[in-house]
C-alpha cells in the first residue's frame, strides 16, 4: 500500500503531477474540425498510398480520434471512420442534421416559434450562435434559423 507520509517531498510532487496530468487528460473536450474543400478523400490509413474510403464536401463536420504525425483519424455522426490530411481540415464550426428523416427549422429558439424551413438528414449548416438547448445555424442557400441541438452532430 503506498503511503504518502513515507515519500520524499520530491516523490511526491511527482506522483501529484502524474495524477494531475490524468485529470487533465480525461478533462479534454472532444476536438472537431470540418472539411475544406469538395471531394476530400478520407482514407483508411495516414497516407496517401492508402484506400479511399469516404470523399467528403465543404464543410463536413468530423471527430477527430488520433493524430499520426500530419495526419488526423476522424470520425463522422455515423461513426465511420478515416484519415485525413491536416492540411485539409480546419476547426470545426460546422454540424450536420441528425435527426431520422428532416428537422424543423425555426424562426427563433423556441418549439412555438414558426418553422421556416425542414431540412433533411445530412445537411451540413455552419454555426453561429448558442442559445441554451438551441443553435442558430446558417444553411448554404443563406437561410439562417435555429434548431433544437439534439438534433444535430456535434
Amino acid at each position: 500500500m503506498l503511503n504518502k507520509k513515507n515519500l520524499p517531498l520530491f516523490q511526491k510532487i511527482a506522483l501529484s503531477a502524474v495524477f494531475f496530468f490524468l485529470i487533465v487528460q480525461n478533462a479534454q473536450a472532444a476536438q472537431y474540425v470540418s472539411i475544406t474543400g469538395d471531394n476530400i478523400n478520407v482514407r483508411s490509413g495516414p497516407g496517401t498510398n492508402y484506400q479511399v474510403v469516404m470523399e467528403l464536401f465543404k464543410g463536413f463536420p468530423l471527430k477527430v480520434i488520433a493524430t499520426q504525425g500530419d495526419w488526423l483519424k476522424v470520425s463522422d455522426f455515423e461513426s465511420d471512420t478515416g484519415w485525413v490530411h491536416s492540411s485539409l481540415v480546419v476547426k470545426g464550426n460546422s454540424v450536420i442534421v441528425n435527426g431520422n428523416k428532416s428537422v424543423n427549422m425555426r424562426a427563433e429558439p423556441s418549439t412555438n416559434a414558426p418553422i421556416i424551413a425542414t431540412v433533411d438528414r445530412g445537411v451540413v449548416l455552419t454555426r453561429l450562435e448558442s442559445k441554451g438547448k438551441w443553435l442558430k445555424l446558417k444553411h448554404s442557400s443563406g437561410l439562417i434559423g435555429w434548431i433544437y441541438k439534439p438534433l444535430v452532430w456535434p
